[in-house]
């Protein structure tokens, strides 16, 4: 099993645990392929949700370049609905599970 392998399981184990979602895992991977090496690194696979500029580059290099949602699609709304949903008190929130729930979010599914 690669390295990449392992991360998807560990990732679907954490929707499932701690947000009680049963992952499509085709859309996992590929969003988890979409996150390129950021996944390797400790500090960049983490999103840290109390952190604005960390929330703000999701908005803008992800919801809004990736995605290609505008500031209308109501961005703050979602992310903090993910949040909510991955759990605040939660330290390690996974940026590929972050953006597998912001891809669920905002039916944006199409462009993986």
């Amino acid at each position: 099993m690669s390295k990449r392998d392992e991360l998807i399981t560990k990732y679907a184990a954490d929707l499932k645990d701690k947000c009680g979602v049963n992952a499509d895992m085709d859309l996992l991977t590929k969003v988890t392929i979409g996150c390129g090496p950021a996944i390797y690194n400790a500090d960049a696979s983490t999103v840290s949700g109390s952190d604005e500029s960390e929330l703000n580059t999701v908005k803008n290099n992800f919801l809004i370049k990736k995605l290609g949602l505008s500031e209308s699609d109501d961005l703050d709304g979602g992310i903090n609905a993910v949040m909510e949903t991955y759990g605040r008190s939660n330290r390690n929130k996974y940026r590929a599970v972050v953006y597998y729930l912001l891809t669920k979010h905002f039916g944006k599914e199409s462009m993986y």
